[in-house]
């Protein structure tokens, strides 16, 4: 699997905003290569939005906000293929009536770049899961294979970002540890880590020089202007659509997603 140097994210005041009120307001926020970010909030608390928003994938109603140096929502093209989302419901749910090797031979073949077979074994190392039976059914994996597996199939696609959503959800203490010390060692290797959970206790145990958090997502009253916010860029808008301001690649447009990434 190619090692790249994470992507640098800055914002500055990001809010998303609907017509049923503020979803995340005020973020500001300067996340370093290599290096673990964690936001915290309830249920319903915009933590799955945010995230979409930082990995170019839902369009904020204010604030300043780069990945990498591309401003978003303007080069949000851009964004999307150097980020990847972990398990997100609604979003890029696994499939129970696949197996695991299924789940990775897809994300190896709706990469965006042709790659060996070797990715998928790197990425599932990475995520702590090289000695898993590929031949298993997702629906018989625990909750932390799954979210694992989540991870895995994420790295596939050699990100410099990686947002992860609930990272603590269904887990127990110990799982919780384990799962943020999964994440926290893949910043090791220079990847930027963005993610998010209700219940922050756990992310003690691997808190240090390189990590940041947990930070409250606001959902207070806010003085951005703007039009509602957009939905969720869904798959059929990305497989073809790129910024207005960006010329398609040369080698035509290239697919992107596929079931678990989804939103790429």
């Amino acid at each position: 699997m190619r090692r790249a140097t994470g992507a640098r994210v800055h914002a500055e005041g990001v809010s998303l905003t609907t017509r049923e009120g503020p979803v995340y307001t005020g973020v500001d926020l300067t996340a370093r290569p290599g290096t673990l970010t964690v936001f915290q909030a309830d249920s319903g608390g915009g933590r799955s939005a945010l995230l979409l928003t930082l990995s170019g994938r839902m369009r904020p109603t204010g604030g300043s906000l780069h990945v990498d140096g591309y401003a978003l929502p303007k080069q949000a093209r851009r964004v999307r293929r150097i980020s990847s989302l972990g398990l997100m419901d609604d979003v890029n749910a696994l499939d129970d009536r696949l197996r695991v090797s299924e789940h990775l031979s897809e994300a190896r073949l709706l990469r965006m770049r042709p790659a060996a077979r070797s990715v998928t074994d790197q990425a599932m190392e990475a995520a702590d899961l090289a000695d898993l039976d590929r031949r298993t059914m997702i629906k018989e994996l625990s909750m932390l294979e799954r979210r694992r597996l989540g991870v895995a199939l994420a790295l596939v696609y050699e990100p410099r970002l990686l947002v992860v959503d609930n990272v603590d959800g269904g887990l127990s203490r110990e799982h919780q540890a384990d799962m943020w010390r999964t994440l926290r060692n893949l910043t090791d290797e220079g990847l930027t880590v963005i993610a998010t959970c209700a219940d922050a206790q756990e992310f003690d145990s691997v808190a240090g020089p390189d990590t940041q958090g947990p930070l409250r997502i606001r959902q207070g009253d806010t003085n951005t202007g703007g039009e509602p916010a957009e939905e969720v860029i869904g798959i059929d808008e990305l497989l073809y659509e790129g910024d207005e301001t960006e010329p398609p690649p040369e080698d035509g447009p290239a697919r992107k997603g596929g079931g678990h990434r989804g939103l790429a």
